[in-house]
């Protein structure tokens, strides 16, 4: 890899895909080389730089994947989960580049599809790009490792803006996925979805989840330790998406390894933190 860490971008006329363009076009040590977009978009064949900081930057918005990744070292990807399963095999396919993905809500089969291109290509998935959500993470999985199941219930909360497709939040299942790996569990064989109606005691070992959607706010997490007379909560609150697109420059930056890259598998978030 160069010196300069050159960035095809996936999503890019979406929220976060915005937000990241933005961050690479301002990191000193990263270059937009490329950038899809969907099918029909009015944005297809227009500098990417023109829209998203007012000047060109030379980047032409694309619909085919071999066109924006020709130039590029890593592929940041902010679009929907049936591309980033489509987009990691053929980039398996093609020996590279590496995928960072922060891209939420995929279903059994991508995700099946998602760990079978990581034993051929480099990939880091993460239901959020967010160093502090990372370290939450890992201080879930800590705690829960530490709490009795029988003495400590475990409940996720989160909210987001009435746009977001998805609940619970990927940011929710990987919280829940640190909690119940903390306990030595499988999240789906102890996850409880939001309650309704009349659900009997609380069973214990279990991991709720409830979910939140109104107005703009761009994502809050808590994960509740509830115990008998006392109460732990670690939570998270993001303010802006800048925050997001920062760690996905950090997750770029791991990925690339001084210019050396990373060999196949699936990463996270967790990796990032940890260095090395």
């Amino acid at each position: 890899m160069s010196q300069v860490i050159r960035v095809a971008l996936l999503g890019v006329t979406g929220r976060l895909g915005r937000a990241i363009g933005r961050a690479v076009l301002q990191a000193p040590d990263f270059a937009l080389t490329g950038a899809v977009v969907r099918a029909g978009s009015p944005s297809e064949g227009e500098d990417v730089g023109e829209w998203l900081t007012g000047a060109p930057c030379e980047c032409i918005a694309t619909v085919a994947l071999e066109d924006a990744i020709r130039d590029a070292d890593i592929v940041l990807d902010a679009s929907l989960p049936r591309m980033t399963a489509a987009t990691a095999e053929r980039l398996a396919g093609w020996n590279g580049p590496p995928l960072v993905s922060g891209v939420t809500g995929f279903d059994a089969d991508e995700e099946a599809r998602l760990a079978g291109a990581a034993k051929r290509l480099p990939i880091l998935s993460t239901g959020n790009f967010s160093l502090g959500v990372a370290l939450a993470e890992a201080l879930v999985r800590q705690a829960a490792g530490r709490l009795r199941a029988h003495d400590w219930d475990i409940e996720i909360e989160e909210t987001h803006h009435r746009m977001k497709p998805d609940a619970p939040s990927g940011t929710a299942l990987l919280l829940g996925r640190a909690a119940a790996e903390g306990r030595g569990e499988d999240l789906d064989a102890v996850a409880t979805p939001g309650r309704h109606g009349t659900t009997g005691p609380r069973k214990p070992g279990t991991i709720g989840f409830s979910a939140t959607r109104g107005g703009t706010i761009i994502g809050e997490h808590a994960v509740r330790f509830l115990g008998d007379m006392e109460e732990i909560s670690i939570s998270h609150r993001a303010f802006d998406r800048s925050i997001f697109a920062a760690g996905a420059l950090e997750a770029a930056r791991w990925m690339s390894n001084k210019g050396e890259g990373r060999p196949a598998g699936l990463y996270s978030m967790q990796d990032v933190i940890a260095g090395g």
